[in-house]
């Protein structure tokens, strides 16, 4: 049995001065560079704590952390060793030197690769917790901590279940004070560091937007949350947003907050992580919505708001289950011109941009193709669908393809459309926008099939064209289930001859049979 690990009744004990020590190392490290011996916190309660300088959501831990174990350490027996997954001495030291417990030493590569596998790390920040004869109390202690502070000492099963009945019964009773105030703080504040009472916010419906101030998808939907927010602010809504800042950089966004009309939790609130653990934060950005009555509303709102803006408000399920019905109306109502006609523009183009009116285009089978010159999985699938746009109007055209071009500048979208056979957008057209919206593109290639009748047939026509070339025209679900119906009974008839030919003596090698 491994020196390491003793087995007791089915529960893995581990010995600390072994794990945590090398063949040449029988000491742990303070920030100063003290050398401190095992036995100092032997009979502890022990967290060993996975983390890294590097990991945003660690340097977002590790201040609730130190909070925490400053107000044990002292009166109780608890005692924290860092174990980093920094590469880089001068990150560890940075990061270490914020840190008031014990570290395994930089140095030792193998003891903190050893004790990563020992516990199965699949991630950081992780706070693995075992009491004082070397037993696992939890695996999830960051999540204890965070939501518990203090009060989930000594992280026994039975007490953190206690706390879950707790923090349960705190949910059936959730308000905004509740969710925003601290012991040493009622209020949010204003971008210019004035302090508002929550109390103030209360009757109102709160928006709890959850941001990284350095976030590319953050950065795009500012504007269009500020729009949907000066518009409601200004209709006289009894709407409100609170900023809950995932950064560690202050000065990121403080800069950015400066833009903002809103409210915001302070930076570095130990209510912003919190926060994201009681909600299951999933996504940045994140809006919450809270109700007047300070129950959640909407666990994210963020698509909502891209997509309809002010007309999503007030975020109930009736409005929502409302504005689902119009979708689905204007749906089932959709025609060529209502996609590619507006008021600015009724045309594509061609080959040397000759404008072609969309009117020509109606009664045939139309395939969208959102592309881009610089997308490498685009340029690899064009060749593939040149050949089944070429085959499937060999006789007469049935199919046209409009090039929806994700390129950032006219050449570059001049020089990809001059190896197409068919038709586009012109460059920068806005239709592109709405199209993208209204087909959820997330990503390209996308090829999206119409119908005749200008109604969507398939969001993943490029996945038929890859699986089948031109036989899934016209790219219809039993188009497609009628093929692989029709490929399975190939493959059964092949099974079948196969079975009669090894019976009879005959082998068949690629395109020969011959008899053994």
């Amino acid at each position: 049995m491994d020196s390491e690990l003793e087995v007791a009744n089915g529960d893995a004990t581990y010995d600390l001065s072994s794990i945590l020590s090398s063949p040449n190392r029988d000491y742990l490290v303070r920030n100063n560079g003290d050398q401190v011996k095992f036995d100092s916190f032997k009979g502890k309660i022990t967290g060993l704590y996975f983390s890294a300088s590097w990991c945003g959501s660690c340097q977002r831990t590790t201040p609730k952390l130190v909070e925490v174990y400053n107000e044990l350490a002292q009166s109780k027996n608890f005692e924290i060793v860092f174990i980093s997954s920094d590469d880089e001495e001068e990150s560890f030291d940075a990061y270490f030197s914020k840190m008031p417990w014990l570290a395994i030493p930089f140095f030792d590569f193998h003891a903190r690769g050893k004790l990563n596998a020992l516990f199965g790390v699949g991630g950081i920040p992780q706070l693995v917790i075992l009491n004082e004869d070397g037993k696992i109390l939890t695996s999830e202690g960051v999540r204890v901590i965070v939501e518990n502070g203090s009060d989930g000492y000594p992280f026994t099963s039975e007490h953190i279940e206690k706390l879950r009945k707790q923090d349960e019964e705190a949910k059936m009773n959730q308000s905004l004070k509740s969710l925003l105030v601290t012991e040493s703080r009622d209020y949010v504040i204003t971008s210019d560091g004035k302090k508002v009472p929550v109390a103030e916010l209360e009757g109102k419906t709160v928006g709890l937007y959850f941001v990284l101030a350095t976030d590319d998808e953050c950065l795009d939907f500012n504007p269009k949350l500020i729009e949907v927010y000066n518009s409601l602010r200004e209709g006289g809504e009894s709407f409100e947003i609170v900023m809950v800042p995932q950064d560690e950089d202050e000065d990121s966004i403080s800069e950015e907050f400066e833009t903002f009309p809103w409210l915001s939790l302070p930076i570095n609130d130990t209510c912003c992580l919190k926060l994201v653990w009681y909600f299951e934060l999933a996504a940045i950005p994140t809006v919450v919505i809270i109700s007047p009555n300070g129950k959640t509303l909407q666990s994210n709102v963020v698509e909502a708001i891209e997509e309809l803006g002010v007309k999503a408000y007030p975020f109930t399920p009736e409005k929502f289950a409302e504005l689902e019905e119009i979708e689905k109306a204007k749906r089932e109502a959709q025609t060529l011109e209502y996609l590619l006609v507006n008021q600015d523009s009724d045309y594509v183009i061609g080959e040397d941009g000759v404008e072609i009116p969309v009117s020509d285009l109606i009664g045939k089978d139309i395939l969208l193709y959102f592309s881009a010159n610089w997308c490498s999985p685009c340029r690899a699938f064009l060749p593939t669908l040149t050949k089944a746009y070429e085959e499937i109007n060999k006789n007469n055209k049935r199919l046209e393809v409009i090039f929806i071009s994700g390129d950032t500048d006219q050449k570059a979208f001049e020089d990809y459309f001059s190896e197409m056979p068919w038709l586009a957008l012109p460059f920068g057209d806005k239709r592109k926008e709405s199209l993208s919206h209204w087909f959820k593109v997330a990503g390209i290639p996308t090829l999206v099939a119409l119908g005749p009748t200008g109604k969507t047939v398939s969001t993943d026509a490029h996945g038929f064209i890859m699986a089948h070339g031109a036989e899934a025209y016209p790219f219809t679900r039993e188009r497609i289930e009628e093929i692989e119906v029709c490929g399975a009974r190939a493959r059964a008839f092949d099974e079948e001859s196969k079975d009669k030919t090894a019976a009879q003596g005959w082998v068949c090698d690629g395109d020969t049979c011959y008899k053994e």
